[in-house]
């Protein structure tokens, strides 16, 4: 059974179990999975008992039941996923070298005047300076 069908089979149940793993909780949440961990880390989301770092954690539906309704507490979840995808992307833009946008590249032309169409080309969803095309600006 794949992810989709799973989902949909939880969201058919009438009853819910009195504990959610994390696939569960963030289709009741309407978080992806993979942000589950990010809220738990931040200190939004706090599972069952006292897990080990590595093994499966549980939330209460009753606690989930009371965040899901929460307008203050979704909209700082989503602001901590938000920061936190912000936050790696950059350091992967850093280590690899690309923190160059595109923005940048289309404010480097050839002259004053020129509003950019001649000194930048986009190619493979990368802006790159042309050299070789003049400028009648």
């Amino acid at each position: 059974m794949n992810d989709l069908e799973q989902e949909n089979e939880f969201r058919s149940w009438k009853v819910l179990p009195a504990r959610l793993d994390v696939f569960q909780t963030a289709w009741f949440l309407g978080f992806k999975p993979h942000d589950i961990p990010v809220l738990t880390v931040n200190g939004l989301l706090k599972p069952l008992g006292h897990p080990a770092r590595i093994c499966i954690k549980h939330y209460a539906t009753e606690t989930l039941d009371a965040l899901r309704r929460d307008e203050k507490w979704l909209a700082r979840a989503s602001d901590v996923i938000r920061n936190h995808w912000h936050e790696k992307n950059a350091r992967k833009h850093a280590l690899s070298g690309a923190s160059r946008g595109r923005d940048q590249w289309r404010q480097q032309t050839c002259c004053p005047t020129c509003p950019g169409w001649c000194a930048s080309d986009e190619r493979d969803g990368k802006w790159m300076m042309r050299s070789s095309v003049p400028c009648f600006w």
